[in-house]
């Protein structure tokens, strides 16, 4: 669902005022008068596609947030927007597959800004085994997978603690991002009935530990994204990769890598 479009200058104080910043705030950091951003967002002045691109730096947008800044101003937009089989993203495409390819027998996938998934290693779907089709159906949300009632929720022994750190990491998403669709997931998944447990970490890293057929998984997890994109879809994907937490989680993963291969 595309956002309705808004004025530049509405745009600009939306997210100044997300960012918690002032007019005066913002001025500073952009080396640009309180009078000058003022005219600037009640329409009294046209900015230049250079101001708003240093605006924009200084508020840390998006890449998506940044071209739509640009085509508010009037301005065409900078950062392209391909989809991930564009033949464009093939360099990157084939290092996302080797990634995840390398992750085995440890679990990994990558997922779009609404953590919706986009590929897996051949690790991901014997956990998944016995969920109910409609939440396997693409495009598969893997927070909603992880929390639903029906999803994976039940199988997870600290329940309470791995909801309490998936939602505050969607809460994080969108403080930086103000994405209406990410608002929407939070609020649904927060509605899911609350288990019973410490939501607090025990450790210096919160793990996920799954009951399966072959015993407890205890997985701990990393996010490794582009550092250098400068395309919207690459800039907004993200590796999840997992790894065991303790010997016999390592031992599960080696036994259900060995069966697939």
């Amino acid at each position: 669902m595309n956002r309705p479009a808004l004025p530049v200058g509405a745009l600009l104080r939306q997210w100044r005022q997300h960012r918690r910043l002032s007019q005066l705030d913002l001025a500073c950091e952009a080396g640009i008068s309180t009078r000058h951003l003022s005219f600037v967002e009640t329409g009294r002045a046209r900015p230049s596609r250079a101001l708003l691109l240093h605006l924009a730096e200084r508020l840390d947008l998006p890449l998506r947030e940044r071209n739509r800044l640009l085509i508010a101003g009037g301005y065409a937009p900078r950062y392209s927007e391909r989809p991930l089989d564009d033949p464009a993203l093939s360099a990157a495409r084939e290092a996302i597959d080797q990634l995840l390819a390398a992750h085995e027998p440890n679990p990994a996938l990558a997922i779009d800004r609404h953590w919706q998934l986009l590929a897996a290693n051949r690790c991901v779907a014997p956990l998944l085994a016995g969920l109910p089709e409609e939440l396997l159906r693409p495009p598969i949300n893997v927070l909603r997978l992880g929390l639903h009632p029906q999803g994976l929720a039940p199988r997870i022994r600290n329940l309470a603690q791995w909801r309490a750190h998936l939602l505050a990491r969607l809460q994080r998403d969108l403080e930086v991002s103000a994405d209406a669709r990410l608002g929407e997931l939070l609020a649904e998944l927060a509605g899911y009935r609350a288990p019973a447990g410490p939501t607090e970490p025990g450790g210096v890293l919160v793990p996920l530990q799954l009951d399966t057929p072959w015993g407890v998984l205890s997985l701990i997890s990393t996010t490794t994204v582009f550092g250098t994109a400068v395309d919207v879809t690459l800039a907004e994907l993200a590796l999840e990769t997992f790894f065991p937490a303790d010997e016999q989680s390592a031992r599960i993963l080696r036994q259900l890598h060995g069966q697939r291969a």
